[in-house]
């Protein structure tokens, strides 16, 4: 055999594992910025694998990524835009690229990966959403300055013509669902500084798009869509709680960028009317992404005091693509308080006790997240300046860290870790944390 003969069969058994091992490249990055929130998006050659955490002292936020490379041909990088003010690049001895964000603030981070779509190839997007601090907020006098309530629009589903569900004891889904939107509606107005807005109060129907529009046009801060859920197995039980998909929210994106030259209204209080596409798109994904990923924590907290009524059906937050849920910049959930389609949670969800404990659930899963993280013009900001040593719950969510959390909440690791007599650091999905929030904090 000759020496050609015996090298290309060696070679072409060799191809494959280099293929596998060839490195990633971050072929470009690119940040926009816009009513303090930030988003950095790296450009890359292939998918990767990656990790991030935050670092203090000064504020930084860390990207590993798995088997990568900076481009030869990127030299500046991005630097004093939104909260970012420099970026630095460096391989460790793992073969790891590591991406450092120097920060000139405090802030919440969320990433995910983006496929190839007809504009670029596969993206590492890092979302930031500036914290804000309480103790920065200015007072005119030491006398108390009231704000504005947090309003959240309460949409009982179906109604009219449209019953939804329908159990086997002829119990109508629209029917529950508006014993407990009233139950809830009530139970927020009793709330010193929230308000709560019905989308329907009687039984009629609104279009599903017309839901989301009242709560725009009324500037809620939440929006919470109750239902039954009904399957074929009459033995499925328990509550769910879901928010838009990554799918929903593109979809509904494009709709909105398309109509934008006849758009009126605002998306994040920004116009989108005289803005060029690629802009356009950008504001419109930052307000997107702020809505959703605080929906996703208010789900988080809802079903974690649901649980408490008895057994849920997933006790994780469940993303699908409602069209309730659609809205471009009104965190938005939807809650299924039980399956009607089971006789015995069916049953229970005719009695006036029962609607009561699942408002109420409700209500105080939306009450934490909102005194842990009140809009800064709101009543509840001010409050939370002034009132005496409080506890809010915290359930973990993936990507959470225990530093992380003690930022969002404004405490010291310590004081999370004493109230819950932890001794590390590390917590684990769907642990409920209770969180000391002190006066002046």
């Amino acid at each position: 055999m000759s020496p050609k003969r015996r090298f290309l069969p060696a070679f072409l058994l060799l191809l494959p594992a280099v293929l596998v091992h060839a490195a990633t490249t971050v072929e470009n990055i690119r940040v926009w910025s816009e009513n303090g929130r930030t988003r950095v998006v790296l450009d890359l050659s292939a998918p990767v694998e990656h990790n991030i955490f935050t670092l203090r002292g000064p504020d930084r936020l860390v990207v590993d990524l798995k088997n990568s490379r900076l481009a030869a041909t990127l030299g500046n990088l991005p630097k004093n835009s939104g909260s970012i003010r420099s970026i630095r690049t460096g391989v460790r001895a793992n073969g790891q690229l590591r991406v450092v964000l120097d920060l000139n603030q405090t802030v919440r981070s969320r990433s995910f990966t983006a496929g190839p779509n007809g504009r670029y190839g596969d993206r590492l997007v890092i979302d930031l959403h500036r914290q804000g601090n309480l103790r920065a907020v200015k007072r005119a006098s030491d006398e108390y300055v009231a704000g504005r309530d947090v309003v959240i629009a309460v949409d009982p589903g179906h109604g009219g013509h449209d019953p939804g569900a329908i159990g086997r004891a002829k119990t109508r889904e629209k029917d529950v669902a508006l014993a407990v939107g009233r139950l809830l509606a009530r139970r927020i107005d009793a709330e010193p500084g929230m308000r709560a807005i019905l989308i329907r109060n009687s039984d009629y129907y609104v279009g599903h798009r017309e839901r989301m529009e009242i709560a725009r046009r009324n500037k809620a801060d939440l929006f919470v869509s109750i239902h039954a859920d009904a399957v074929d197995d009459p033995r499925a039980r328990g509550a769910s709680v879901y928010v838009l998909s990554v799918k929903g929210a593109s979809d509904e994106a494009a709709k909105r960028l398309a109509q934008r030259e006849n758009a009126t209204d605002l998306v994040g209080g920004v116009s989108l009317r005289d803005k060029d596409a690629v802009l356009a798109s950008v504001l419109l994904d930052l307000s997107q992404n702020a809505a959703l990923s605080a929906g996703l924590d208010i789900g988080a907290e809802v079903i974690a005091q649901l649980a408490t009524l008895g057994k849920v059906h997933r006790s994780t937050v469940q993303q699908a693509g409602f069209l309730v849920l659609k809205s471009p910049d009104v965190p938005s959930i939807l809650v299924e308080a039980a399956y009607i389609s089971n006789p015995d949670e069916e049953k229970i969800l005719r009695s006036r006790s029962h609607q009561g404990k699942l408002a109420n659930a409700i209500f105080v899963g939306i009450r934490n997240y909102f005194y842990a993280n009140p809009p800064p013009n709101t009543q509840l900001a001010m409050n939370l300046r002034r009132s005496p040593t409080q506890r809010v719950n915290h359930v973990i969510s993936r990507g959470d860290t225990l530093s992380e959390i003690a930022e969002r909440y404004n405490v010291s690791m310590s004081a999370i870790r004493s109230a819950n007599k932890l001794s590390g650091d590390k917590v684990r999905i769907g642990q409920k944390l209770t969180i000391p929030i002190y006066a002046g904090s």
